[in-house]
């Protein structure tokens, strides 16, 4: 039975796109190793040095969340790795559970206002419904006798 062009080419690529895949993929056990142990341990030295109760300020971390985020990228690259991958997508969410995990995102933690500030608000919404409401009842009496 004679083999068909289109179906050499592809019975030739499968055969050799293994070996290729084989030669250039990601070792991602490598990639893991090199991220946590020079990545992370430069990434651990700078967060002592900024210090705990500066960690969720964005300003006081973007330099050194950013050298984190480089150095992965840049170890992909000389692995030949994908990046962004699953390894460092697992990699950032282990980082964020341990540094970032008491931060709000919007970067401040939210309080209530004081109450000096919070109870006006509250009681004079309150104060102008029930206002209204004794206004509404007086008025429809007093039209009531007036026929």
């Amino acid at each position: 039975m004679p083999v068909l062009p289109d179906t050499a080419c592809f019975v030739w690529d499968f055969l050799f796109a293994h070996h290729f895949i084989a030669a250039t993929a990601c070792q991602e056990a490598d990639y893991g190793w090199m991220i946590r142990h020079y990545c992370l341990k430069q990434f651990q030295l700078s967060m002592e040095g900024i210090g705990q109760r500066l960690w969720c300020d964005w300003e006081e971390t973007v330099g050194t969340y950013g050298e984190l985020t480089n150095c992965t990228a840049l170890i992909a690259e000389r692995l030949d790795c994908y990046w962004p991958n699953r390894l460092v997508d697992e990699f950032f969410v282990a980082v964020h559970k341990q540094y970032f995990r008491n931060c709000s995102p919007s970067g401040r933690a939210l309080h209530d206002p004081p109450n000096g500030v919070l109870c006006p608000f509250i009681l004079l919404p309150v104060l102008v419904t029930l206002l209204m409401t004794a206004l509404v009842v007086w008025r429809s009496k007093r039209s009531e006798g007036i026929v």
